[in-house]
């Protein structure tokens, strides 16, 4: 859970520890620095960003977690359970802006991957339920609460689901 900046300053200071444990011929404690930095390094491309934005966006702090989503360049090198996570979040932004393409282009890879649990994965069904309702997407907003149905959900996604199978009925 370290932005961009903490981690290349630690890498920083870490390359230091490095060349005096080096200079002081220190193996053991050189080869423990070299897994920490090495450690570092992964953990950038596998994990990024993803949990300090997922805290801003519980929040409601859209820009910081927009600014936390952008410092991962390669959302594709991420592992699969936090893709998920950073479509979710990046979809809820689009959602915010009222970009409903972008939303449910964001959900729909969100959909792919795992997620924590059934609910929040119930969840982005419930959002692409809801962003083909807007369209008048009848049918593939009925395919996506049946999906979301056969997951286990808390009763505020249930209700939901309840409120959009009404809408989808009134139409």
């Amino acid at each position: 859970m370290l932005t961009r900046n903490v981690r290349f300053a630690l890498i920083a200071l870490a390359t230091v520890l490095l060349a005096w444990t080096v200079s002081r011929e220190e193996y053991e404690l050189t080869a423990l620095v070299a897994l920490g930095i090495v450690l570092l390094v992964v953990s950038y491309f596998r994990d990024g960003t993803v949990l300090l934005a997922a805290r801003s966006l519980q929040s409601k702090d859209y820009e910081k977690t927009e600014r936390l989503l952008k410092e991962i360049k390669y959302p594709d090198r991420l592992r699969k359970n936090r893709r998920g996570y950073y479509e979710f979040i990046y979809g809820n932004i689009e959602l915010q802006r009222k970009n409903y393409e972008e939303a449910e282009t964001h959900f729909q890879i969100a959909s792919r991957f795992p997620l924590k649990n059934e609910n929040d994965k119930a969840l982005v069904f419930v959002h692409l339920a809801n962003l083909n309702l807007r369209k008048k997407m009848m049918d593939r907003a009925e395919a996506y609460l049946v999906k979301a149905r056969e997951l286990k959900t808390s009763a505020r996604v249930q209700n939901i689901i309840l409120k959009i199978e009404t809408e989808i009925q009134k139409a």
